[in-house]
């Protein structure tokens, strides 16, 4: 039987999604420069452009509960 594989959820606003696209494309960038592979930094940074956005639900201040 196979193990399970961990998942980590993070959850970003915008600004922080900007940032981590940034950095990952900067270090994409360096490994080309470098001539070393970028696949693991590719897949990730696809999965990053691509992560579906989730509405959460905001509790109006005076709602009854």
């Amino acid at each position: 039987m196979p193990l399970k594989e961990n998942e980590r959820l993070l959850r970003l606003d915008h600004y922080e999604h900007g940032i981590v696209v940034h950095a990952l494309h900067a270090l994409r960038n360096d490994l080309i420069g470098e001539k070393r592979s970028t696949d693991a930094v590719d897949d990730l940074l696809l999965k990053t452009i691509d992560a579906p956005y989730q509405k959460h639900k905001c509790r109006r201040r005076h709602e009854a509960r």
